[in-house]
């Protein structure tokens, strides 16, 4: 384990998130807000934090294989999400620090899960850092970092590997650097689109800007209490659009760039996320119908649910907790699947669930006929044993987690509804649940215990539990 360049690296992440801070803290200047001063001394705090590691830890190799790179990015997210926290809670508009870290671990894990039971009182300048750490994390914060921190090697793609979420991660171009820097390109063109084409639509400026942010990250994050429902049909549009195109895996948007445009068609992975928004908003469409006016607006707020849910978003426009149960149970389905691998959204991953039905798939026409041979296609190519199996024993552990958490969340005296959609909506990085979580309601009322457990869930959910596991395991640490 080379503990030096770890430690060293994540202070180069904490004087990063410096750097970053001064942005809202510019935000809440403008607006001639109070809160300034908590963002400000938060930017010192990180930074000499920062400084003090890279300080303290200076590596004589700077190599990083797997281990480290998992290691990394979990330490990482960690203390980000610690130092994030401090706006709120040294501005007191968050009294509790766990509340602040629960809103801040939400934030960077693109959950968009909240405590707050009042978002419109907060100040424009922490409402602002709320979506903001939205957008970092929707890519990665790591992945940001590589993209402007010159020297960053190609043992960084362990990194890149440890922080994108999906079964696989490939360099787009030969140095993982490269990889990072077109990846953010993409990233910051579609939200630029998206602010641009709300703004027509009449969203004011810092109302589109955050809104952009929350929709990039696929977080959820907004500035109303009624999230989008306020909102005109065109803006809710925009925002349905948007969310479903930042499911999609970023390297078809690359190979779209290159003009590879029939690589990008014929990928699978695609097609069936596709596949399943359509025929979801359809269902749902037909089963909420006669709860509205007209076709069209069952159709618009299926659509934006089913996008927000499938890219693991969380904005709504409706209160879903108020549909039948057919919509709510597929819903909750949905949660479950995620969208694509390499995307900003959470989740299991579409490209995992087709992998582990096309599985079962072998298994019982092995079982009928055991002398034939039979082999997984995904992508157009034949699926090795090794990514079959990592991707059966990710669903295993997957749901050993999923089950610790709700087990420890039922120590709160909330329904089975409440405490398995939390589990769900923390765990895949949604954001509201059902029950007592739903759409209009918040996680405040849940224990400071069940706070943290939710807390480290998302962690688990952002970071595809290994990175989180393997940090927390004396054994990672004894090896040299």
């Amino acid at each position: 384990m080379n503990r030096k360049m770890v430690f060293n690296t994540v202070g180069m992440m904490l004087v990063a998130e410096a750097a970053l801070l001064l942005l809202p803290t510019a935000v809440a200047l403008i607006y001639g807000e109070a809160c300034a001063w908590s963002l400000a001394a938060s930017a010192g705090i990180a930074l000499a934090a920062g400084l003090l590691l890279r300080l303290l830890f200076r590596p004589e190799n700077r190599l990083i294989y797997a281990r480290e790179g998992f290691v990394t990015v979990a330490l990482a997210w960690l203390l980000l999400s610690a130092a994030g926290a401090l706006p709120f809670f040294l501005s007191g508009e968050i009294p509790s620090y766990v509340d602040a870290f629960f809103e801040t671990v939400s934030g960077f894990t693109t959950t968009g899960a909240s405590i707050l039971t009042n978002v419109e009182s907060m100040s424009r300048g922490l409402l602002f850092w709320r979506s903001f750490t939205h957008w970092v994390g929707g890519m990665g914060v790591l992945v940001f970092v590589m993209a402007i921190v010159p020297g960053s090697n190609d043992r960084s793609m362990h990194i890149l590997r440890a922080e994108m979420p999906g079964p696989v991660v490939g360099k787009l171009l030969p140095r993982a650097k490269d990889t990072a820097s077109i990846l953010y390109k993409i990233y910051v063109g579609l939200t630029l689109l998206q602010i641009v084409l709300m703004l027509l639509g009449g969203m004011p400026l810092y109302e589109s800007v955050v809104h952009a942010f929350g929709t990039a990250g696929t977080g959820g994050f907004g500035v109303k209490a009624d999230s989008i429902a306020g909102y005109s049909p065109y803006l809710q549009w925009v925002i349905t659009v948007f969310m479903f195109l930042f499911g999609v895996n970023f390297n078809l948007y690359y190979l779209l760039l290159v003009r590879r445009f029939r690589a990008a068609v014929q990928s699978s992975e695609f097609w069936y996320y596709l596949g399943i928004v359509l025929v979801s908003v359809s269902l749902i469409t037909i089963n909420i119908l006669p709860l509205y006016q007209s076709f069209s607006e069952a159709l618009r707020l299926s659509a934006f649910q089913v996008s927000s849910i499938i890219t693991t978003t969380g904005y709504a426009t409706a209160d879903f907790n108020l549909w039948p149960e057919f919509s709510k149970s597929l819903l909750l389905l949905l949660m479950m699947v995620g969208a694509c691998a390499g995307s900003t959204g959470g989740g299991l991953k579409v490209s995992r669930a087709v992998m582990l039905i096309k599985t079962i798939g072998r298994e019982i026409r092995h079982l009928l006929h055991p002398r034939s041979v039979n082999s997984v296609r995904f992508e157009g190519k034949q699926v090795d044993g090794a990514t079959l199996k990592s991707v059966s024993s990710y669903f295993a552990i997957y749901m050993v987690c999923m089950v610790a958490v709700y087990m420890l969340l039922s120590l709160d005296a909330f329904d089975l509804e409440t405490n398995l959609s939390a589990t769900f909506a923390c765990f895949n990085n949604i954001g509201p649940g059902l029950g007592a979580v739903g759409p209009t309601a918040s996680y405040a009322l849940y224990s400071p215990l069940s706070k943290i457990v939710l807390s480290l869930a998302m962690l688990m959910g952002r970071l595809e539990i290994f990175p989180l596991l393997l940090t927390l395991s004396p054994a990672t640490w004894m090896k040299k």
